[in-house]
This record gives structure tokens, sequence and C-alpha cells, in this order.
């Protein structure tokens, strides 16, 4: 695989639990989407079935963190200018360059996770789509926190490690249109009319990612 430097690019990656979305992934990826597609992994079975579909593969298998723990250290290995993680269990629906002129330096760009906010309070950011220019400070330190992190995943680490103040020091909030989430579909009563990204979360996400691999 390449090494070069891309101007832009996206970021996705799997192991061997979440390997079983690619095909479903690619497809709707590259339906849509030119822009190169860099991809991660963290422990997958096959990779010569994914090496076609991508310009680029970063071996993530040896690191110490867990699962989805790796995505920092993937976003800040990957080799983009401009970078844009997307989760494999996100359903792409349009193109979707026009995220890069949005992306502002010294931030992670990300959608906030509205059905969270309804449901506990607070603001916190979902972690399925996340932007960077260049290798931000705060990519390095949620890197760090995650070393020691008794949180659930990646997105409550970054959370917990925030106040309000840090929150708007470190974060850039992009259009929900980029992320949204299934809990607004299903239980919030938001349809996603102008979605280019629908996430579909959780044990019931993967239930109707299924159905439409199935037809």
């Amino acid at each position: 695989m390449s090494t070069k430097l891309y101007d832009e690019a996206f970021l996705t990656g799997a192991d061997m639990n979440t390997e079983w979305q690619l095909p479903w992934f690619f497809e709707n990826y590259k339906k849509h989407n030119d822009t190169p597609l860099i991809f991660a992994d963290f422990g997958v079975i096959d990779r010569d079935a994914i090496r076609p579909h991508v310009h680029a593969i970063l071996d993530l298998t040896n690191v110490q963190e867990r699962g989805w723990f790796k995505k920092p250290k993937a976003m800040y290995h990957a080799p983009a200018r401009k970078l844009v993680w997307l989760d494999t269990d996100c359903q792409v629906l349009e193109d979707l360059s026009p995220i890069f002129g949005l992306l502002q330096p010294d931030q992670l760009n990300m959608v906030e996770d509205r059905p969270w906010a309804k449901r506990r309070g607070g603001v916190q950011f979902n972690s399925g789509v996340v932007g960077i220019v260049g290798k931000p400070l705060i990519l390095g330190m949620w890197m760090n926190w995650i070393q020691d992190s008794e949180e659930v995943g990646d997105q409550e680490t970054l959370t917990a490690n925030l106040n309000p103040i840090t929150q708007i020091k470190y974060i850039n909030p992009l259009p929900n249109s980029y992320n949204w989430l299934r809990l607004q579909i299903e239980n919030d009563n938001e349809p996603a009319l102008n979605a280019r990204i629908i996430h579909w979360t959780g044990q019931k996400g993967n239930d109707r990612i299924r159905s439409m691999m199935n037809g």
C-alpha cells in the first residue's frame, strides 16, 4: 500500500468483530465518494479482501489499546493533512467531500450527540465521525487519556476529560447531517431528511445493517 501523504482522506477501521460490516460500508462509500479511503486494521481476519477497496492500510493489531480505543491512535498515524474518521456502522448516503471545508485546525471536529443530551443532559459529541487538520494537540491528549481510561468507550473518555470551557476550546461542532444517529430516527422522531451519514449504533443498528445487507 502507498505511504504517500494525502491532502484529504477518510479513515475507517475494524477488528474481527466488526469486519462483517465492511462490504456494506465500502459499497455505500464508493457509490458516492472518490476521496481516498484509509483502513486501520484493528485485527481483521481477511485483510486481503479489504485491500482492493482502500488506498492504504495501517496495522494497529499490536498496539495495547483495545477495540475502539485504538481510534485516536489510528487518526494520529493516518497519512493525511485533512482527515475524517468514519465508524463502519455509518451508512454513507451522499458525497462527503464538503466536510473538509468545515474542519477547523487545533480541534476535533464532531457532531453533537443529541440523543445523549436528551437523555442525560449536558453536551457530548459523538465519535462516529471525527475530523482533524494535521495532528492537533487535543488528539494527543485523547490518546493519553485512553491509556488509563475506565470509561466504556473512546467517546466517553473524551467527554469525561473535558469541562464545558475546554470542550468549546477543543471541539468544533459539525452539522448534524454528517452523523445522524439511529436513536434520532427510531426514538426521537427526527427523520433523517438531509442526512449525509446515518449512524446505525448499537445492537439494533447492527440488526438494521444486516437487514440491508440481506436485501
